[in-house]
């Protein structure tokens, strides 16, 4: 069972929510003028009004004489209660701006944070339980920040100033109210400590239901394409199984606290009675700070006030399983934060660059010209180098985790212009290169070059900037086929997207939809066949026209016929640039400048097409057909 968010949790928690102490500050003061008028004024003009009365009995005075005296006291209080009805109004207004404010730069800071995130992070965690930050950890924090922090606010307002006026009136019968409060909060530890427990083991069960509940959606095909549905409910009915158990534990325990405060608190209410009629019988000296003897003005309104304070201690305890619950959301939104972004260490930058007398330098506009721009450390010297799109692997190892290494020993060369492709048997190690090539992870042992610069050197930013990546998962966005394109660079034109789009052999599917290119695609290229999505994802890497392209299956979705008008438009797309290949089908790696046949992590052939065909070693068998690929 996960123990409860520790004090730094709610140190870090505090401290996030009086950065926005000037919005909070007018909250405070409405609630203590709300509190003021609703707990302590009504006793004390209560109390006032009954001495006039009593006053005008010993006097003799009559009602007309008497009148103006209780009559000025009754319209003060009403005043009061108008200037707590104004408060009111203020407070909900200012608790609304202060409640989404704070949620609002609180979910700005946990993209923001999500975005810096390295990609093992995603590989490791569900979208389910990524998604449930942003909904059910953020709401339990809304409710706790909305709803029980000002509650308690309240409550601990009111205790305070009820106690205070009690202790006024008579000590003994105080110390009566404060005994009986430490035997509540003893029961309310004990009671709901247990319930907390369980209130964050549920928040935690809730995401990774949710997580259950993403991948069954995300895999629906599959589960009734292999009549799966049984086993789907069992993985989904074993975490609602876990998630119900949690909740049932914390309800009970929760359920149970109100009755045993209530019934305490009528305890309480008795020994009060019981002590102010003693003290009223034997005449017992007062000890209070007001001085007023014990009567039966003094033991009335104190009674009212002993139920009024039981029953702000019986409103705390509600609010206990929300803050625990706030609380395990905010743990878990602290947890998230952080996480460790992706570090960077580079300092070679990709920026525009002319040529003038055979010497780089750089522009501030756009030239058509990359260089990288090289600080060197040693003499502080700048130089720069013309973005080619070599890259050069040397003896490269590589583990996702340190027990298990997944390439060894990995060299490659990939020219200006050279097509390379990479073959071999599912969990190879094909796509961890590619990979590598753009720093999603880095490597163990070895080095990689980028156009003779060590890569860790260069910053990621722009390393990335200057590869173009077609993956096998197609990836599209709520928005227009145009914005889709243009989503590999943003500053492009519509004629500039149009002929990427020729390019990659999508323009005639394009003007065929609806709104041609401003058809509007759903998030996921739901009304559009996968192989269309394929052909939109090459046209998106062609806009960028990067030297450098990385091709992960980018075919596999495509039917023959289509891979045929494709692979001209890749033919153009890739001439003059560096182009990593991944390919299942060898008719598309045939006219690659190397052919890397990998196995278990090491490179086991390598050469052209007609070279390893020649060598009759695996990649022959591979194309022959003598065993599968995968």
């Amino acid at each position: 069972m996960k123990k409860r968010a520790g004090k730094g949790t709610v140190k870090r928690l505090l401290k996030m929510l009086f950065e926005f102490f000037p919005k909070l500050l007018p909250v405070i003061i409405c609630l203590i003028v709300i509190n003021a008028v609703i707990s302590a004024l009504p006793s004390v003009f209560q109390q006032r009004v009954v001495a006039l009365i009593q006053e005008s009995w010993e006097q003799g005075l009559s009602w007309g004489e008497s009148r103006p005296g209780i009559m000025k006291n009754v319209a003060t209080l009403a005043t009061l209660y108008i200037c707590s009805l104004l408060a009111g109004f203020a407070y909900n207004q200012l608790m609304a701006v202060f409640t989404q404010g704070t949620l609002a730069k609180l979910r700005d800071a946990m993209f923001s944070h999500m975005e810096s995130l390295p990609i093992r992070f995603f590989d490791t965690h569900k979208r389910g339980d990524v998604m449930s930050y942003y909904t059910n950890d953020v709401d339990a924090m809304r409710q706790m920040i909305s709803q029980s922090f000002p509650q308690l606010l309240i409550s601990a307002i009111s205790i305070t100033t009820i106690l205070c006026i009690m202790l006024y009136y008579s000590i003994w019968m105080g110390l009566v109210i404060v005994l009986g409060s430490f035997v509540s909060i003893a029961i309310t530890r004990i009671v709901g400590g247990k319930s907390a427990r369980y209130f964050i083991a549920q928040q935690k069960y809730v995401a990774a239901t949710e997580g259950v509940i993403e991948e069954m959606i995300n895999g629906e095909k599959v589960i009734k394409v292999f009549n799966h549905e049984r086993d789907a409910e069992a993985a989904f009915d074993k975490a609602n199984n876990e998630l119900f158990e949690a909740a049932f534990n914390a309800n009970r325990y929760s359920n149970t606290l109100m009755p045993i405060l209530n019934n305490v608190s009528y305890i309480i209410y008795v020994f009060v009675a019981v002590v102010g009629g003693l003290l009223i019988e034997y005449n017992v000296p007062n000890v209070s700070i007001s001085g007023l003897p014990i009567s039966i003005a003094v033991v009335v309104p104190f009674l009212g006030m002993s139920r009024q304070f039981a029953g702000m201690i019986q409103q705390i305890s509600p609010q206990i399983n929300s803050i625990v619950m706030g609380l395990a959301g905010a743990e878990r939104i602290f947890a998230l934060l952080d996480e460790e972004p992706e570090t960077d260490e580079g300092y070679v930058t990709l920026v525009n660059a002319t040529e003038k007398n055979g010497k780089l330098e750089e522009a501030d506009y756009n030239t058509g010209v990359w260089a990288w721009k090289h600080p060197h450390q040693a003499d502080g010297t700048i130089t720069y180098e013309k973005l080619r799109g070599d890259v050069r692997f040397f003896d490269v190892d590589f583990a996702y985790n340190p027990n298990k290494m997944i390439l060894h020993n990995i060299t490659l060369y990939g020219k200006p212009g050279q097509k390379i492709a990479f073959v071999g048997a599912t969990g190879a190690g094909k796509t961890t290169i590619t990979n590598l090539i753009n720093r999603f992870y880095d490597i163990e042992d070895g080095k990689i070059r980028y156009d003779g610069i060590n890569i860790n050197k260069i910053k990621k930013s722009s390393l990335r900037k200057s590869l173009g990546i077609v993956l096998q998962e197609t990836v599209l966005f709520t928005g227009t086929v145009m914005e889709n394109i243009r989503y590999g660079r943003l500053e492009a034109t519509d004629e500039e997207c149009i002929a990427a789009a020729k390019l990659a052999g999508a323009d005639s599917f394009i003007r065929h939809l609806p709104d041609g290119y401003n058809t509007m695609l759903d998030g996921d290229g739901s009304n559009l066949s996968q192989g269309q999505c394929q052909l939109l994802a090459i046209a998106r890497a062609a806009v960028a026209d990067p030297p450098v392209m990385i091709m992960d299956e980018a075919t596999s979705s495509i039917d023959t016929r289509t891979e045929q008008i494709v692979q001209r438009g890749m033919d153009a797309l890739m001439a003059g640039r560096t182009v990593f290949v991944i390919a299942h089908r060898l008719s598309t790696v045939k006219n690659s400048n190397v052919i890397l046949v990998l196995d278990h992590g090491r490179v086991i052939e390598r050469g052209t097409h007609e070279e390893l065909l020649a060598l009759k070693g695996q990649y022959y068998q591979l194309y022959t057909g003598a065993f599968e690929l995968e």
